[in-house]
């Protein structure tokens, strides 16, 4: 096994549809690798899919990114204490009550009875889309605002700030972002929604952030600053990772018309359809970044205490050990043990309400619009390589 650096973090994509070439040149050989980070910085990636789902689910694997070892994949990205953590940056004991505390939220049977609510939501914008000019652009008219109406629903921020935490969450995410900028940006959001749950707490109202407020005040032990990391977690993740798979699945849908023929024939294979889009673009691999606390042993690599680890949940998804023909988009291969939404005590709180947004997405965006098509050449499209969660900045599309 080799301890000499050979890639640098982040790795580009030279394909929109494939990751990095480095991701499969890395699973395929030593599996584990160290790889140079933006700060100057190193850590191990880890590729395999078995490998990636026993660091995500260890706790000898800290997701503590106040730490001064955690590896830092932004260049000059920034660390600093006393922040109000979120759950994703907490590690047990302390993880599990934070989560608990919203759990509820995000089940099925909640996500079920917000369904009816999403469907009108996924009809108004495209009402909108057909009433605009043809072409029009998919993100400005659907994959961004469904998701971004639907979690400020749940959470109770006015739809009508959309444009201002869309540009400030933008900020964050990009990598060419300066640190002070995205600092700013970060302190922006926080601050918002902070001054939005002190609105809040005199009458808190039925909505996620007021339903906290009355049961955190029972337990006493509510902090007007840790509902806001929280606030500040769902607002953030709610619409920015949505959003990106609705313009991305769509392009793949466009491209392979023989799969966009099987959900159109037959919606109860939309939910398959949706798994397998995760699994194929696998649109965030920073959230999987970890730190070593314990000597382990991962892929035949010792990997010591204080050494930061990348679990590449990309590479994990098109691994051939755990996924037949991986490289190819097929529909009903009924693939759920994807690690798209991360793995173990961090997986996504929200993938219950993502699946359902996507499926209503797919089943009523194809009914309504059977003749959309793409509106440029793939290679045209605007991607967002310079981001830590991959998508579209702007989707031309016709009909």
């Amino acid at each position: 096994m080799t301890t000499v650096e050979q890639h640098e973090f982040p790795m580009t994509r030279t394909c929109p549809f494939a990751p990095p070439p480095a991701y499969e040149e890395i699973r395929e050989s030593d599996s584990v690798e160290r790889v140079g980070l933006p700060d100057g910085g190193h850590a191990w990636v880890v590729t395999r899919h078995e490998d990636v789902r026993t660091v995500l689910n260890d706790r000898r694997f800290s997701a503590d990114r106040q730490h001064p070892d955690f590896p830092q994949l932004i260049k000059g990205g920034f660390r600093r204490k006393g922040d109000e953590r979120t759950m994703i940056t907490m590690d047990a004991p302390e993880h599990g009550p934070a989560r608990k505390a919203v759990l509820g939220e995000f089940t099925v049977r909640r996500m079920e009875a917000l369904r009816p609510r999403i469907q009108e939501i996924v009809d108004g914008q495209i009402d909108a889309l057909l009433a605009g000019p043809n072409p029009g652009d998919l993100v400005e008219k659907l994959s961004l605002p469904v998701p971004s109406l639907v979690i400020c629903e749940m959470l109770g921020v006015p739809y009508a700030d959309h444009d201002f935490f869309q540009t400030h969450t933008a900020k964050i995410i990009k990598r060419s972002t300066t640190p002070e900028d995205r600092r700013a940006a970060f302190d922006t959001i926080r601050g918002y929604m902070a001054d939005l749950i002190a609105e809040k707490e005199q009458n808190p109202p039925d909505d996620l952030l007021g339903r906290q407020i009355v049961k955190l005040r029972e337990e006493g032990t509510y902090r007007r600053e840790s509902l806001a990391a929280t606030g500040f977690l769902l607002l953030v993740a709610g619409h920015e990772t949505t959003a990106n798979m609705i313009s991305l699945s769509t392009v793949a849908f466009l491209q392979n018309p023989a799969q966009l023929a099987v959900i159109k024939g037959d919606p109860g294979k939309t939910l398959d359809a949706v798994e397998e889009m995760l699994r194929y673009w696998t649109i965030v691999d920073a959230a999987t970044a970890r730190l070593c606390v314990e000597d382990i042993e991962v892929g035949g690599q010792l990997i010591r205490a204080g050494e930061g680890v990348l679990a590449l949940g990309y590479a994990a998804n098109r691994d051939p050990r755990a996924f037949d023909d991986p490289d190819a988009l097929d529909i009903e291969r009924g693939a759920r043990h994807h690690v798209a939404f991360g793995f173990g005590p961090h997986q996504c709180l929200g993938q219950n309400l993502a699946r359902m947004e996507l499926q209503i997405v797919f089943d009523t965006l194809f009914r309504r619009v059977p003749s959309l098509a793409l509106g440029a050449e793939v290679d045209d499209l605007a991607f967002k390589d310079d981001a830590n969660i991959y998508g579209l900045y702007r989707l031309p599309v016709t009909w």
